[in-house]
């Protein structure tokens, strides 16, 4: 199927990102929530693995598991994963605890119930989850407590921010601070109301970036996602964005904010007003953000999530500073070719001349942005690169630029051996053939599109 471009508008913008100096980009310190200290791709045999386990909008008395390894494309692990004792399960926020195991804390009740009561459960495998308890949130006068949300400190402190409503409308929410005081994350300091951030806000969610930390609140007056910051997890916080400071409209909620491989940084939420799951990156610490993308596969099935990130073991190995052929996976005739500059698909067989095999071969080496990622060098020289989405070989300019449009991301493809190539700075974006033509394309979480983008390094055919 043919897919539109982005708009210039767009293009202009991811370009402008694209252009970044390595100083600009975040580095992130979140122990047990993004899994690394620092962001960059994952090395070779490893690969990153974002999970995430919503409620469904079909029903909010279980969640399901899913899983991805570029932050876009999100697949099925586990459906009906975890129902607790209530019930009801809405909310749920997960992390990845130092004890190894993986836990959720969630709402326990609907809108049409009144509850003071959070939930948790672990799981050793996020398959296969034990139902721990329900915690009363001890605040005198509270009503309900509302979309707990794990946060884990530089310190490796564990913590919660909880929506609480104490006033005499029920519906006025106020996020408060629960810190664990064993490790078994059954025990928790007095709540305490972050201040600065104010009642009528729920969904509140930090990270934190340097000494600095950043919360995402919902207004529910406005039902715009805003902004604030505070040197210490309890506040101050200022709000400084307000209104539809970040062009993702209104009638959203439930953001969850995690950094990407190249450094930028990714928030979801939940388009609740429209019924659509959205996502959003900056690469300017929070100040300006993409336009907002319908998520695949689980847009209008998953409803708010938050989002962990691990390094794990058995990603796509390629070894670096060796030449090779990449076939189509699903076209095994047909292999990366160097076409008057421009990449392409065409039949390349033992019988094709010299020319076309030596056209045919590429050396691997490190990522010009990123060593863990990768490179793609042609028998001239030059380097293999998107430029208005096509693939195509240049000579490197040696700017901030070409390098990250040079770099790729390798991660699993659909078929044994075969790996799929992730831009570096458009995340979600892959080498794919159209028409036998290679450029980059979001993905649509299709298999096609996954097939599509495949391709299995070969022995060279020169």
């Amino acid at each position: 199927m043919t897919r539109p471009s982005p708009t210039p508008s767009r293009r202009s913008l991811l370009r402008a990102l694209a252009a970044l100096p390595a100083s600009a980009l975040v580095l992130g310190e979140f122990p047990g929530l993004l899994g690394t200290a620092a962001a960059a791709a994952p090395p070779s045999g490893s690969a990153t693995r974002y999970t995430i386990v919503p409620f469904l909008n079909s029903n909010d008395g279980t969640v399901n598991v899913y899983q991805s390894d570029d932050a876009t494309d999100f697949r099925l692990v586990q459906s009906s994963a975890y129902t607790p004792p209530s019930n009801r399960i809405r909310d749920a926020s997960v992390f990845k605890h130092t004890n190894g195991y993986y836990y959720v804390t969630y709402t326990t009740h609907t809108w049409q119930d009144t509850s003071t009561t959070i939930g948790f459960a672990r799981s050793s495998d996020r398959v296969n989850w034990t139902f721990l308890y329900d915690y009363t949130v001890p605040i005198t006068n509270l009503s309900r407590a509302w979309a707990p949300e794990w946060f884990v400190d530089s310190d490796g402190s564990v913590n919660i921010i909880v929506s609480c409503s104490v006033t005499s409308d029920e519906w006025i929410f106020t996020p408060y601070l629960l810190k664990a005081t064993n490790t078994a994350l059954t025990a928790w300091s007095s709540p305490v109301a972050l201040s600065g951030i104010g009642s009528n806000h729920i969904d509140t969610y930090i990270v934190k970036v340097g000494s600095t930390y950043h919360a995402f609140p919902k207004n529910e007056t406005t039902k715009y996602i805003e902004y604030a910051t505070a040197t210490s997890l309890a506040g101050p916080y200022t709000i400084s964005k307000t209104g539809n400071w970040a062009g993702w409209g209104s009638y959203r909620e439930g953001p969850s904010v995690i950094q990407l491989d190249n450094g930028g940084w990714r928030i979801f939420f939940d388009g609740y007003g429209d019924g659509t799951y959205y996502y959003s990156d900056s690469y300017d610490t929070f100040a300006t953000w993409t336009a907002p993308k319908a998520l695949p596969v689980v847009s209008g099935t998953a409803r708010h999530f938050t989002v962990i990130k691990e390094t794990v073991s058995g990603g796509p190995t390629l070894s670096k500073g060796v030449t090779r052929s990449f076939q189509s996976a699903n076209y095994s005739t047909r292999y990366w070719t160097v076409e008057s500059s421009l990449l392409n698909l065409p039949v390349v067989s033992s019988s094709s001349t010299t020319a076309v095999k030596t056209a045919a071969t590429f050396t691997v080496v490190a990522g010009l942005a990123d060593a863990n990622g990768y490179s793609f060098r042609d028998s001239s020289g030059n380097y293999l690169r998107h430029y208005n989405y096509r693939a195509r070989f240049d000579a490197n300019d040696g700017t901030t630029t070409f390098a990250k449009d040079a770099t790729f991301i390798a991660r699993t493809g659909t078929t044994s051996g075969s790996i799929r190539f992730e831009s570096y700075n458009y995340p979600g974006y892959f080498l794919r053939h159209y028409n036998y033509q290679l450029r980059v394309d979001v993905t649509d979480g299709t298999d096609t599109f996954r097939q599509d983008s495949s391709f299995v390094p070969v022995t060279a055919w020169a």
